[in-house]
């Protein structure tokens, strides 16, 4: 049997749902309580999913825990089910659940469904590996309004079954706020914590979903990036004044209730630098702590601005996917430097409501996973009907920067993933010179080199901050604080205080410069196909492994001018997929040994092409030249992580 340490939290939670009807002059709310079961920390929210009929062997075993029981459902569809059917379901838990372990053994709930009788079969307690055995076992049956869906549980003395979500510390500092949702479709903080110097997040047991057509997302465990609105939860978007000054929202952004309905169970907020602007660790992230990067010596910068999205889709098992979003690089940064597939979605085909706007003209969500079915499955419901996926790909490959020798070990899976690539598509490559091209064929009105056109395009573009955010924040605390204003980190600050220097014009003229941009890469380097969507593939390196320390000193911040590869799609509107393709060595200055940091591709096409990278995902998957990664230490072989 188990140690019963949870017996003091049985009269707790009987009390609680006797008193939760009585009428008091104050308002009382029951908020789940916190037990521990195999070593392990557990939250019990406080709805019941169920209630049982409470047999005379589990009352004796409910009376000698002290009114709570750990407890495990099973299905049984014939009254032949036995010991054997019971031993392979408990086996298929044990591997596929982290929520369930052998101490919800204490009592076994056997509940047949489509069969009809009056009287239970006899049923005796298997023995399981390890010479333990079942504590009791009781029976039920099914109907379509009373089926417990299999798994692990807590129940009661009064027969009230409640879902058991187990507890894990956010070592890396990813998230911002836990959660846990209410029936009313409104979200709270999750009221419970775990050692660890972190918060805990509670999961909920894997085995209580089944995914369908309708709920394609059912179980999957989902982080969102602090700034997208969800109801009933603060929004920080990385200021401390922020988030203790304006109240909780009153509605989930669009994109986020998109993924709620198709049942993802979102289990917290997290991290993102200063109203989503680039900040590097340590000294940029002033009202936060930068999340801790968990590949190779853990303290590579994770890159912004989801980085806790980046850092928790890196570090946990338990995370299956995150929310974050791309105006510069956002995604795709923190995806390159910790081994994840990343997207930044063609501009416009998802919806921004409810979310801090940084550039109207170039903000998109998109998800950062180590699961490249979750990542299609997700961006199905996140796209909906602008998203189609095909399966007719370009016989072009364009690189950008490519290396041309295997000098190095990245270089190697570069040149090893470009040749694999090119064969799966029968293509053929070139190289592509963003500047040359637009030399050759820039449209015949504008004199600007690429450079001298986009140099400031971009940092224009993300200082309409200034009267999206700043201004009506500045004025609304100033006039409830005595004529004080809030404090802003040094990236966003200097930021702002450059985009005021600009004449009115310069935003409108930035647009325009843009747009210049997207028709050249539309007319004339990702064009479009009727055939393939996009006429080609663009690749160029996403990461080859290069250290970014969080403990060196830097210079202050400056203004994000320029033009790179990572602006073609910010610019030109278009998709820019990271794809994680293995690691490479390095000699730690931290651990004076060495380690191993992540390798990724980025593809490029045509705008509106996402279903086609996504096709082209999939079939990479299966023909094995791209697979997903593992959490911890290394995306490839998973491992501790390093502190």
């Amino acid at each position: 049997m188990v140690p019963r340490c949870y017996q003091s939290v049985a009269s707790a939670l009987l009390l609680l749902s006797q008193i939760a009807s009585t009428s008091f002059a104050f308002e009382f709310t029951p908020t789940g309580q916190t037990v521990q079961l195999d070593g392990a920390s557990y939250y019990i929210p406080p709805d019941v999913v169920s209630t049982i009929t409470v047999s005379k062997h589990l009352k004796k075993a409910l009376d000698s825990a002290g009114g709570l029981l750990p407890f495990t459902v099973v299905n049984a569809d014939s009254f032949d089910y036995g010991e054997i059917d019971f031993s392979q379901a408990i086996t298929s838990y044990t591997s596929t659940d982290d929520v369930f372990s052998k101490g919800f053994l204490e009592a076994i709930y056997v509940q047949y469904s489509g069969v009809s009788g009056h009287k239970y079969p006899g049923f005796s307690a298997p023995k399981l590996s390890g010479n333990s055995s079942v504590g009791v076992v009781t029976t039920g049956f099914a109907s379509n309004t009373s089926s417990i869906p299999a798994g692990p549980y807590f129940v009661t003395s009064t027969g009230a079954v409640h879902q058991a979500w187990k507890l894990f510390s956010d070592v890396q500092g990813a998230f911002l706020e836990t959660t846990i949702a209410n029936q009313d479709g409104t979200f709270s903080v999750l009221p419970a914590n775990v050692e660890g110097q972190s918060l805990a997040i509670a999961v909920p047991s894997r085995l209580y979903f089944t995914k369908t057509e309708d709920k394609p997302l059912a179980g999957v465990r989902l982080g969102i990036k602090d700034i997208y609105d969800i109801a009933g939860l603060r929004t920080s978007n990385g200021n401390r004044a922020w988030y203790h000054f304006y109240p909780p929202a009153n509605e989930t952004a669009l994109t986020v209730q998109r993924l709620i309905d198709a049942v993802a169970i979102i289990v917290g907020k997290m991290k993102t630098s200063q109203f989503a602007n680039g900040e590097t660790a340590t000294a940029d992230w002033v009202d936060y702590h930068e999340p801790f990067n968990p590949r190779g010596d853990g303290y590579q910068d994770t890159s912004s601005s989801s980085s806790g999205p980046g850092a928790g889709a890196a570090a946990y098992d338990w995370l299956d996917l995150t929310l974050g979003s791309d105006t510069g690089g956002s995604i795709r940064n923190p995806s390159q430097v910790q081994g994840l597939f990343g997207n930044r979605p063609s501009w416009g085909l998802v919806p921004l409501d409810g979310i801090m706007p940084m550039a109207p003209q170039l903000d998109t969500p998109g998800f950062l996973t180590r699961h490249p079915d979750i990542w299609i499955a997700a961006s199905k419901v996140l796209y909906q009907d602008n998203i189609t996926l095909s399966y007719n790909y370009p016989s072009k490959i364009q690189t950008i920067g490519w290396p041309t020798s295997n000098s190095s070990v990245a270089n190697g899976l570069l040149l090893s993933f470009l040749d694999k690539l090119s064969t799966f598509l029968n293509a053929t490559t070139s190289t592509l010179n963003l500047t040359e091209q637009w030399t050759a064929s820039h449209p015949a009105n504008v004199t600007s080199s690429i450079v001298e056109l986009m140099n400031i395009t971009y940092p224009v573009l993300i200082g309409q901050q200034t009267t999206s955010i700043r201004d009506p924040f500045y004025a609304a605390y100033s006039a409830a604080n005595s004529g004080r204003v809030p404090f802003i980190n040094p990236v966003p600050m200097t930021r702002w205080a450059w985009a005021d220097s600009l004449p009115k014009s310069s935003v409108a003229d930035a647009a325009h410069n843009k747009t210049i941009f997207q028709t050249w890469i539309h007319d004339k380097i990702l064009t479009p196909s009727e055939s393939t969507c996009s006429d080609s593939l663009a690749l160029y390196v996403g990461g080859a492994g290069t250290t970014n320390y969080r403990n060196a000193y830097r210079k202050a911040p400056g203004i994000p001018y320029g033009f790179d590869t990572s602006k073609v799609s910010n610019m030109g509107s278009g998709p820019d997929f990271v794809i994680p393709i293995g690691e490479t060595p390095y000699m730690s200055n931290i651990t004076l040994q060495t380690e191993y940091l992540p390798v990724s591709v980025d593809i490029l096409a045509a705008k509106g092409c996402d279903g086609m990278i996504f096709g082209l995902v999939q079939d990479l998957v299966k023909a094995g030249l791209i697979k997903g990664t593992k959490a911890g230490y290394s995306a490839v072989s998973g491992e501790q992580i390093l502190f």
